[in-house]
């Protein structure tokens, strides 16, 4: 789908959105047993909620999602979407909220392989200092993202408002 923030590539199971990247022309992996079909009206109910927060109408996204990786990173990707809309945390912050004070960097591995960007939000995290800390969408986007959600982003600084 076209975006505000360039072209998205979905893809959803039966149970729900599995991928939402940033389409670069890469392929998405594909597990045994599965079968990608082309289907803009099974795209279409997560499209719409997309379309939605993009013009400022959607803060809470109620897609289903059917996400694969281990359970730290379920955990991770859980807590990602209890960051409230307009808000950033810390990685440290999102360490302690799944209950591994000093694993940073693994949650920061975890934000990495997030396989639904924007609806699990990972542009919501921040360094420790407030920076903009990378983002598989570029630091643009992720800028965007954040000032779409009206998150003051002052000098590659974001601050919760």
């Amino acid at each position: 789908m076209l975006s505000p923030v360039g072209p998205l590539l979905l893809a959803a199971s039966n149970r729900g959105l599995q991928h939402l990247r940033f389409d670069r022309g890469e392929v998405l992996p594909i597990r045994n047993g599965e079968i990608w079909t082309e289907s803009p009206a099974d795209i279409e109910p997560y499209a719409r909620q997309l379309n939605d927060y993009f013009h400022g109408s959607l803060r809470d996204f109620t897609c289903p999602l059917d996400l694969q990786g281990t359970d730290f990173q379920k955990a991770c990707w859980q807590a990602l979407c209890e960051i409230p809309y307009g808000s950033t945390c810390t990685y440290g912050e999102l360490a302690r909220k799944v209950r591994r004070p000093s694993a940073f960097r693994a949650v920061g591995q975890a934000n990495h392989r997030n396989p639904v960007a924007i609806i699990v939000p990972c542009h919501r995290v921040v360094g420790s200092d407030g920076t903009l800390t990378g983002y598989g969408g570029g630091l643009d986007i992720k800028e965007k993202l954040l000032r779409l959600e009206g998150v003051a982003v002052q000098g590659g600084l974001a601050f919760a408002v």
